[in-house]
């Protein structure tokens, strides 16, 4: 039996307190990583006070992960012990289901969560599958990647998959955690950037993040004006916007994708998507693949997550940094 050593949530909306765990055995395809940083997003205080309905307490967050590779199991042969890794959100999937076997491991219907009925990075050590512990390549600071694990690869993947091209014209809406890595990832892309953001202080920092053009998301006008300009639009909020508005800023043929899982429902009227040939879609995370493919072009672009960084034993300090909205714009716990 192995101890790991981390900070729990015992109840919704409660305070992490140490905790320990054991575990048995390595499984056959599992590689255990000590952790060396963690990042905390916002689905981690989803978790903690159970928006979703999901959570299982006691709860070990964290699923932006880095660290090295202390054990392997005995099926595990591409990944060696000392080797400096990754792990998002995803620590597991079948293997064996039309999804898996289409290189789509992020849709498949076992999918397994790291911190969703398990427990995740705020600790010393974690597990997972060999698949999705993902290598970090030169060039990439293991002490800043841990948010790219999950808000990088959440706004690169629908980049990848619904065939973003250099010519679009594309916006990107909320200046954030995921916000901030979308407009580096999709000006060294190619494309002509506009940020969408409701804070005017955000805008010359949007600019230099990677935005040729900056819309203020409060003005009406501002965003009437925009109609029928943009190939792609990426929404990073978790909020209810002026839909109506949004859909009518698309070109022909144009998309509007949300990664920001906000609650309400969105609504679309027929003819304006009909009449468009527009497209309303939403993506989770991507595969291991496309982690390692946005791993190697933030290394040959020098993109990387804007971090605070907060001794991992501060984590209600940094938890309550990020509710107060005062990160900037990703919160990493370092362990060493």
């Amino acid at each position: 039996m192995t101890t790991i050593h981390a900070y729990a949530v015992k109840e919704a909306g409660g305070a992490l307190e140490p905790f320990e765990y054991q575990v048995g055995p390595l499984g056959h395809d599992e590689v255990e990583i000590d952790v060396t940083s963690c990042g905390i997003c916002h689905s981690d205080i989803s978790m903690i006070d159970n928006e979703w309905g999901m959570t299982e307490y006691p709860l070990v967050p964290g699923h932006e992960i880095t660290g090295t590779i202390a054990a392997i199991g005995a099926g595990v042969d591409r990944l060696k012990v000392g080797q400096t890794v990754g792990l998002g959100w995803s620590s597991g999937s079948c293997m064996t289901c039309h999804q898996c076997m289409s290189g789509d491991h992020n849709l498949c219907g076992d999918n397994e969560g790291t911190i969703v009925g398990r427990h995740g990075g705020f600790a010393d050590k974690v597990r997972c599958q060999k698949a999705w512990a993902i290598p970090l390549p030169d060039g990439i600071d293991p002490k800043k990647a841990g948010p790219l694990f999950c808000g990088g690869l959440t706004v690169f993947n629908p980049i990848v998959q619904f065939d973003v091209r250099p010519t679009h014209r594309v916006g990107v809406v909320g200046i954030g955690g995921l916000g901030h890595l979308a407009l580096q990832f999709l000006n060294k892309w190619g494309c002509e950037v506009t940020a969408f953001t409701s804070s005017a202080s955000k805008a010359e920092e949007a600019k230099s993040l990677g935005a040729h053009k900056i819309i203020n998301s409060r003005s009406d006008s501002e965003l009437t004006d925009a109609a029928g300009s943009f190939d792609f639009i990426l929404s990073t909020v978790a909020v209810t916007l002026d839909w109506e508005k949004y859909f009518a800023a698309l070109a022909q043929r144009g998309r509007l994708h949300v990664v920001g899982a906000a609650l309400e429902p969105i609504p679309a009227a027929a003819f304006p998507l009909i009449a468009g040939q527009k497209s309303l879609s939403g993506s989770p995370i991507g595969s291991p693949a496309t982690a390692a493919t946005m791993l190697e072009f933030c290394a040959r672009h020098d993109i990387e997550a804007t971090t605070e960084h907060f001794p991992m034993s501060d984590v209600n300090e940094a938890l309550d940094h990020l509710r107060a909205g005062n990160a900037k714009y990703r919160i990493v716990l370092d362990r060493t």
